[in-house]
């Protein structure tokens, strides 16, 4: 038996799919607004929800992240009267099993329904007879939950994975635990920096030469492609690839074969491809910078690994687990992080992602010394500037004039400079409330936080928007 929840303010809709739950053998639970909705999800686990778009208290799609952000997720079907394309987009790319438009035929709603129960009696069972190897993948967030999910699906085939992700997000790091929990775990992981080949030299390294195929070919070499063999071969950068290797390079994945330079016997590898960009290759293909029926070749299953900025519930665990780490590597006794420090961390922006916030990570510890405590001051001041500038900006009111303080008498305390950047975070928030309302976009685009941030702060403020 599974728990589903509905969450749809039209009662005939929760009384129709309440009696075909119930007559399914299924535990129901229904609430007509968000706010009551999401208390539910809070408090009882629930395996899949009915998710209506337009609700009183705000658009069911925004509350994605939310529902999504839950210790056990739930599955989600959205069931609504408006039919709206880009919503279908969003409620897809939100990891949504299903968009249905109303009125859908109960014969329709019952199979996807019970489609996607199965699937998540399966994707549960894999997940109690495969548990992954994540040495080194730091993060919980949801976004990073779901790239777990995919990893796990990765790992249990042998068919080809696209990562992408923004510059410093850990493509290779992913790559290499795909890798880590396949079949292919005991052979060799072989990377092949496609940014750093020249194209008069791609063909030898990647299938290698015999002597003499060249001037200063003064022996045989083996290729990349052939030390792969029974292993992964790990394209890094492949949208950086010369079209005319991608028209060589597609033959070798068909055929598994391939000539080395100056060699008239064709070879074998048996390996499993694994590629990693941080450009958009669908563009790229429209441009036509990129050869379409590789595209199709590589991108069997496609992980995407989300920017730091949309994973900020991670930030602060991922500079834990490297500041223990510097500690273990200089053998020291752990150092704490000072509550300003994190406050700083989480208000900056990490355009270079987790690489960035490791090198920062690291020169803050260095600067730190002998301390046992690692504070903001230890920070490099361009992160401390961008960060003050940022805060600075978020806090002026329309007329630029900044937002209103009262003045501090001289015989009353100055507060704590923590407790005075919460107060004045939560006035701007209140001020955004009450200019936009329930236009969440207009939100993002005057304060310039991320959807996911924009949510956590108000979150931490008890804030309703």
């Amino acid at each position: 038996m599974s728990r589903i929840l509905i969450i749809d303010d039209d009662r005939q809709v929760c009384e129709t799919l309440e009696s075909l739950i119930f007559r399914l053998g299924h535990e129901c639970f229904a609430a007509h607004n968000l706010k009551d909705g999401l208390a539910h999800l809070n408090r009882t686990d629930i395996d899949l929800v009915f998710l209506d778009v337009r609700l009183p208290d705000g658009n069911g799609l925004e509350a994605l992240g939310q529902i999504r952000n839950q210790a056990s997720p739930p599955d989600v079907i959205v069931l609504t009267g408006q039919g709206d394309p880009e919503g279908a987009e969003l409620a897809i790319q939100g990891g949504v099993w299903d968009y249905l438009v109303k009125p859908s035929p109960i014969k329709q709603i019952k199979e996807t329904l019970s489609r996607a129960l199965a699937y998540r009696q399966e994707k549960k069972a894999m997940g109690q007879t495969m548990s992954l190897d994540l040495t080194d993948v730091v993060g919980k967030s949801s976004v990073m939950r779901q790239c777990y999910e995919r990893v796990a699906q990765a790992s249990g085939s042998d068919s080809t994975v696209l990562v992408t992700g923004e510059t410093g997000t850990g493509k290779e790091l992913l790559a290499r635990t795909v890798h880590r929990n396949s079949g292919r775990s005991s052979r060799a992981f072989v990377v092949v920096d496609c940014a750093s080949l020249t194209e008069s030299l791609l063909e030898s390294i990647l299938f290698g030469h015999t002597k003499g195929a060249f001037t200063g070919a003064a022996r045989d070499r083996v290729g990349l492609v052939k030390l792969a063999d029974q292993g992964t071969l790990f394209l890094d950068e492949i949208g950086e690839l010369p079209l005319s290797a991608q028209k060589t390079f597609l033959r070798v994945l068909q055929e598994r074969r391939f000539r080395p330079v100056g060699s008239s016997q064709e070879l074998e590898s048996d390996f499993r491809l694994i590629s990693a960009t941080n450009r958009d290759l669908a563009a790229m293909v429209q441009e036509g910078a990129f050869r379409q029926d590789l595209y199709y070749r590589i991108n069997t299953i496609h992980i995407v690994l989300p920017p730091l900025r949309e994973r900020e519930e991670d930030i602060i665990i991922l500079a834990r687990h490297h500041i223990d780490k510097l500690c273990r590597q200089r053998n020291i006794p752990l150092k704490e992080m000072d509550p300003e420090f994190m406050e700083m961390l989480k208000h900056y922006d990490w355009p270079g992602n987790v690489r960035e916030l490791f090198n920062t990570i690291e020169q803050a510890f260095v600067h730190s010394g002998a301390e046992k405590t690692v504070y903001a001051q230890h920070l490099p001041q361009a992160v401390r500037i961008r960060v003050a500038k940022s805060m600075l900006g978020r806090g002026k009111g329309e007329d630029g004039s900044g937002l209103e303080i009262e003045a501090v008498e001289e015989e009353e305390a100055l507060p704590t400079l923590k407790d005075f950047k919460m107060s004045i975070e939560r006035e701007y928030l209140l001020k955004l409330v009450g200019a936009y309302g329930k236009d969440i976009q207009k939100m993002l685009n005057v304060s310039g936080l991320s959807r996911s941030h924009l949510y956590a702060m108000l979150k931490k403020h008890d804030i309703e928007a």
